[in-house]
């Protein structure tokens, strides 16, 4: 598909109300209760799933609640240049690790040291560990000391969202665009293309950027001649 340029730039923010929790009500739950309050345990939780479920979304929704409570946290992913030396920040409350299956050598090191202070308390300080990927714990090819670790506390499983869901993702989503998406639209989208959360957001973004360059309704033959135009 073509990249198509934004003429203006929306940001959709990761919140836990817009994420659209279909079958996964328990680890909504869990993070609510556990990211809204500034007294928490410091029983680690770690989520996986498949790609695209929504475990980056859970993350960063985590962080926007800490921010909202003027708590500092540490984000550690595998993509971080893994050769800048990387030291834990004691002012840290949450610690959130995303894609921990990916983590090479050098980011496995840091983690297992963020979470050997999360595990010692300083100063009456309990911290959170949160961290997702894409298998079991009992399935990571990591280093033991930090697959254990990761397996200790509350573990979820991150379910695929059903059609119905994935509806709602596209509403959700075209709403907070300002974009109005009919019935017929969202039959053809969701008949023709793929269903994981990250392919219909971008999808539908990249159709509301064409709708705004040619000056036309969001329409099924605007998505066809925007894929003729790749």
């Amino acid at each position: 598909m073509k990249q198509i340029a934004l003429p203006i730039s929306v940001r959709v923010q990761e919140t836990l109300d817009s994420f659209v929790h279909g079958p996964n009500q328990a680890v909504i739950d869990h993070i609510s209760l556990f990211a809204k309050h500034p007294n928490r345990s410091p029983v680690p939780t770690y989520i996986w799933g498949e790609n695209a479920v929504g475990k980056t979304h859970l993350l960063k929704a985590i962080a926007h609640e800490l921010r909202k409570l003027n708590q500092p946290h540490g984000w550690i992913n595998a993509a971080q240049d893994s050769t800048t030396a990387r030291v834990f920040d004691p002012a840290w409350e949450v610690i959130l690790m995303d894609d921990v299956d990916q983590f090479n050598a050098s980011n496995q090191q840091f983690a297992f040291n963020c979470f050997v202070n999360a595990l010692t308390p300083t100063s009456g300080l309990q911290r959170w560990v949160v961290a997702a990927g894409h298998c079991p714990p009992k399935d990571l090819k990591l280093r033991e000391d930090l697959r254990s670790r990761l397996g200790w506390g509350h573990v979820f499983h991150l379910e695929a969202l059903n059609e119905q869901d994935c509806r709602l993702v596209l509403q959700n989503h075209a709403k907070s665009l300002g974009l109005k998406v009919g019935l017929d639209l969202e039959d053809f989208i969701l008949s023709r293309f793929s269903r994981d959360l990250n392919s219909l957001i971008k999808l539908l973004e990249e159709l509301d950027a064409y709708a705004l360059q040619t000056k036309r309704a969001v329409t099924i033959p605007l998505l066809k001649s925007m894929l003729e135009d790749d």
